[in-house]
């Protein structure tokens, strides 16, 4: 089943939040850690 647009514009503003928090990050750990975070839960939403 597809997103409405309102959907995917939905979708995106929470990516973009969380990429603009992750470009806030002082340690190189906690960055690749929210990375990794965003990694798995868009792959996983492709699986599905």
């Amino acid at each position: 089943m597809g997103m409405t647009d309102s959907q995917f514009k939905t979708f995106l503003r929470f990516l973009l939040n969380d990429l603009q928090e992750i470009r806030s990050e002082k340690s190189d750990e906690a960055r690749n850690a929210k990375l990794e975070q965003i990694i798995n839960t868009m792959q996983k939403a492709l699986e599905d």
